[in-house]
């Protein structure tokens, strides 16, 4: 059903965000598939959504790094104006060798929402008794992200009497990306 139905979904559910956030947060973590290790690398604006993801073999940042960040300045159309990653090295020659202009922290603690995002993978992950192949990983996280930030509505922000219409927001985009309508 995600192979089928879900890179549509995901790509209308995409079109109908809008412009995210210009504070990007990067991390990443390891995943085992088929008892190998990978790198789900996880990208998310100040807000919590979901710029994109990739799973990688290496973690290294001439392949991995730069990929990733390359193939998220495509994807989103524009450079941040600020970057959040935790202390590894990669992120910082990444940085350095595809010349961004964006400011670089690396500070403790500066990118929990990044860390955070990963939860929601994790238990999904255990549910469905781990991913099969990196293709797979891939396809299923990337739709998986997409559905999960159009839903996502930060209810701590709010009271019920907001909350309520953005949620009614949320379902109605769904429809439209689904039914087409």
């Amino acid at each position: 059903m995600v192979r089928k139905f879900g890179p549509p979904y995901a790509h209308n559910l995409r079109r109908r965000q809008g412009r995210l956030g210009n504070v990007w947060q990067f991390d990443e973590v390891f995943i085992r598939i088929r008892g190998e290790c990978y790198y789900l690398w996880r990208a998310v604006d100040q807000d919590g959504d979901v710029l994109d993801i990739l799973v990688t073999c290496r973690r290294d940042a001439r392949g991995a790094a730069e990929r990733f960040f390359h193939k998220l300045l495509q994807g989103q159309g524009g450079s941040p104006w600020q970057l959040v990653t935790d202390q590894l090295g990669s992120y910082a020659a990444a940085h350095r060798d595809l010349g961004l202009t964006a400011a670089h922290r690396t500070g403790r603690y500066e990118n929990n929402r990044a860390e955070v995002s990963h939860q929601p993978i994790r238990g999904r992950e255990r549910h469905m008794r781990r991913f099969k192949s990196a293709g797979q990983a891939q396809q299923f996280l990337a739709v998986h992200a997409a559905i999960g930030s159009a839903f996502r509505v930060a209810r701590h922000h709010r009271k019920a009497i907001q909350y309520r219409p953005s949620r009614v927001q949320a379902l109605h985009t769904w429809d439209l990306a689904t039914c087409g309508s």
